[in-house]
């Protein structure tokens, strides 16, 4: 089978792994892909904002499944097109990415299919939305409504930091923001595979971190880190989620015309009141596909056709992001990077690149803010966390910086609400 994997992050590296490993893969082309995938697969330039262009690809490559990676292309339309002239696709349609495109959708979808989730309001009027701040109360929760790079949210107990907030989402005509209340509790990353027959396939939870600095301080980011998976979370957490979460949410879908297939994530907090959705993504993330894929022993196309199920290695496995300098605020790109031969040598470590690039000289570079998901597996979590670092301690990037705090055994579990719960 060839298939094409759509994007050029460290979730692109980590299919592109999983495939190879994949008997049932004859060949690989990922699009645009960075200086890891090209390792793996060919690499193809592409515009993923343009389904056209994806759907091209497709067709001028022979891929006979196409894998789309990044939310802005789903929410494009790229399924869609790709569906429309009888190709392949893993991956929802416009109108089912909306789940993850707009939050207040996701909000009304929730609602409507009794699914257990944070109260909010939605507005496109600053004044309302300031109304709502003091409604809802400190920590305050801001979120855009639209696609932010998992970097569109504000919870903080400042409430000018808030005020800012709800301008910023507001800043031009036809933005939305949502208001609402604050959740307690850890979070937890569930990712189900909806099969085109309607299946639901939970696959391994994991918890990711957002924010920038060790303890959760700074700002949000993409993510700087993950592991998986979690011996704290409660007995059959996996079986009650897809029950009370995916389902009603997919049934609703359905229901709506807008049938849902390809990958659902729900961002969860397990609260003092229960487990309440945070948000969904439409879309493997990124960094928790790196740890969840190192642990998948099965072929991975057969689990996303819902031909397999998923079958998971024991131990555990950690992925610690290396980001460029002064990410996440003003990226520093083109600083070469070394060490990667000498970090690879470890047993159980994969560098999954996320923003990397080949220079003129042949040179590997940084090309993005985070550069590197430095992926290891264990047999249990301490053994898989010393190996990441062990490895990320071999590699050189000039002014990179990366959380220390990863699986960190002292944070596991739950002991209380913090002042400032980090979201994504």
């Amino acid at each position: 089978m060839k298939i094409l994997v759509v994007g050029s992050g460290g979730r692109e590296h980590a299919l592109c792994r999983a495939l190879a490993r994949d008997p049932a893969v004859g060949s690989l082309v990922c699009a645009p892909g960075n200086a890891g995938t090209a390792e793996l697969a060919q690499p193809h330039p592409l515009d993923v904002t343009d389904p056209d262009a994806v759907a091209d690809l497709a067709e001028a490559v022979q891929a006979e499944l196409t894998i789309i990676g990044p939310e802005i292309p789903l929410v494009a339309g790229a399924a869609d097109k790709l569906r429309a002239s009888g190709q392949r696709c893993f991956g929802p349609t416009a109108a089912a990415a909306r789940l993850e495109g707009s939050k207040a959708f996701a909000k009304n979808v929730m609602r409507a299919a009794g699914v257990p989730t944070a109260s909010s309001r939605d507005h496109t009027e600053v004044e309302p939305a300031l109304s709502d701040l003091d409604e809802f109360g400190p920590p305050y929760v801001v979120k855009y409504d639209g696609l932010a790079a998992g970097k569109g949210v504000t919870v903080t107990a400042d409430r000018q930091a808030a005020v800012r907030a709800v301008h910023a989402c507001l800043r031009n005509p036809g933005d939305r923001v949502v208001i609402e209340e604050y959740l307690d509790g850890p979070e937890v990353s569930l990712f189900a595979i909806v099969t085109e027959a309607g299946a639901v396939i939970p696959l391994l939870p994991a918890q990711d971190h957002k924010r920038v600095g060790d303890g959760d301080a700074g700002p949000n980011t993409g993510g700087m880190g993950a592991y998986a998976p979690l011996p704290w979370v409660p007995h059959g957490l996996s079986t009650q989620v897809v029950q009370t979460v995916i389902q009603p949410t997919v049934d609703e879908m359905a229901r709506r015309g807008t049938p849902f297939h390809g990958l659902l994530y729900a961002g969860l907090a397990l609260t003092s009141r229960g487990v309440r959705v945070i948000e969904f993504n439409v879309r493997f993330g990124d960094p928790e596909i790196q740890a969840i894929l190192a642990l998948l022993s099965s072929p991975l196309t057969g689990v996303l056709t819902g031909q397999q199920a998923p079958v998971w290695r024991s131990g555990a496995a950690v992925t610690v992001v290396v980001a460029a300098a002064g990410y996440p605020r003003a990226p520093r790109v083109g600083d070469p990077i070394s060490g990667l031969a000498a970090a690879s040598a470890l047993t159980g470590v994969d560098i999954l690149h996320a923003g990397t690039r080949r220079d003129t000289d042949g040179r590997i570079v940084s090309s993005g803010g985070r550069v590197l998901c430095v992926t290891a597996i264990g047999s249990h979590l301490e053994a898989a966390r010393g190996s990441a670092y062990e490895a990320v301690s071999r590699i050189s990037l000039a002014g990179a910086h990366y959380r220390t705090d990863i699986g960190d055994p002292g944070r596991l579990g739950y002991s209380g609400p913090p002042a400032v719960r980090p979201t994504s």
